[in-house]
């Protein structure tokens, strides 16, 4: 278990706050009647008629109003039913809601609010046994021969939130959490928890470098912490805690250094550690996309405008 001094006054203080933190702000792409009749308004097109119905080119689709990536060609098949099918998203993208009536689960993009369609279980479809069937007009499609995509690695306090934070970002892919700056191979959660490994905790992200870029995610991750604290993040308390960017490449260091500079000359003492990036651990399956699975929201983790 994770032991997080003074948790239960920060969890009575989110609970009693009528206060809402401030939220990165979403650009959004203007839509035709047609598109806003289904995305916004929650229509439904035509069985057959969409575009990407019998589509079979490899790459990603994307949200039509905010350009988040929400599925992989590869999980796409042909259910026959008269909209595209697919039997997984990406993590995190795709947020799930019961009808009013209770018969069908609606999804929707997790970024923007965009409708995309339901989703359904138990057809036996694929071995998923699931399916999204989605409108064809609440989706772009970006071939794999435009798409290449980049890492960035970010720690700073638990990895729950800032993954939760990271991975509704603009552009990325896909998040893992893991253990990263330490010695230990092959780390467990209860050894990096207990200390004395050198890991922190940490959030892989995977991104495409035509829809945002190193500078970008960086600016977000020092706007989602204090970039002030040494070895924590307000309750979380140890080494495994503490703030870094283990950069990849010169470019990325270059980036975080001006950013650092960036906010010293606004007056604020940073803190958070530069470091060439060694192995990433992958964390144990029940850390991945914890508040998305868990239906909670970060209590130590919020969005802060400083640049």
């Amino acid at each position: 278990m994770k032991i997080r001094l003074h948790i239960w006054i920060f969890l009575l203080l989110a609970m009693t706050s009528n206060a809402e933190q401030p939220q990165p702000p979403i650009k959004t792409n203007p839509l035709t009647p047609e598109e806003a009749r289904v995305i916004l308004n929650k229509g439904t097109e035509q069985a057959f008629s969409g575009k990407y119905y019998k589509f079979g080119d490899k790459g990603v689709y994307t949200c039509k109003h905010c350009d988040a990536i929400l599925f992989r060609s590869s999980d796409k098949f042909d259910s026959e039913c008269g909209w595209p099918s697919f039997d997984n998203d990406i993590p995190g993208a795709v947020k799930k809601t019961p009808d009013a009536d209770g018969r069908r689960t609606e999804i929707v993009c997790n970024r923007c609010g965009g409708h995309l369609g339901h989703v359904f279980h138990g057809e036996r479809f694929t071995e998923k046994n699931t399916r999204y069937c989605v409108n064809s007009i609440s989706l772009n499609f970006v071939p794999s021969s435009k798409m290449k995509v980049e890492k960035a690695y970010f720690a700073a306090g638990c990895f729950w939130g800032v993954e939760y934070y990271l991975e509704r970002a603009k552009g990325v892919v896909a998040t893992t959490v893991g253990y990263m700056g330490g010695m230990t191979k092959n780390p467990t959660y209860r050894q990096v928890s207990a200390g004395g490994t050198g890991h922190i905790e940490t959030v892989e992200v995977v991104y495409d470098p035509l829809q945002t870029d190193f500078e970008s995610l960086a600016r977000l991750f020092f706007e989602i912490h204090d970039p002030t604290q040494t070895d924590r993040q307000g309750p979380d308390i140890g080494e495994q805690y503490r703030g870094a960017i283990f950069y990849l490449n010169d470019g990325q260091k270059n980036t975080a250094e001006k950013l650092i500079r960036l906010l010293r000359n606004k007056g604020l003492n940073v803190v958070t550690k530069l470091e060439a990036a060694p192995t990433f651990w992958k964390a144990e399956d029940y850390h991945q996309q914890y508040y998305d699975n868990n239906g909670k929201q970060p209590y130590c983790h919020a969005y802060t405008k400083r640049f």
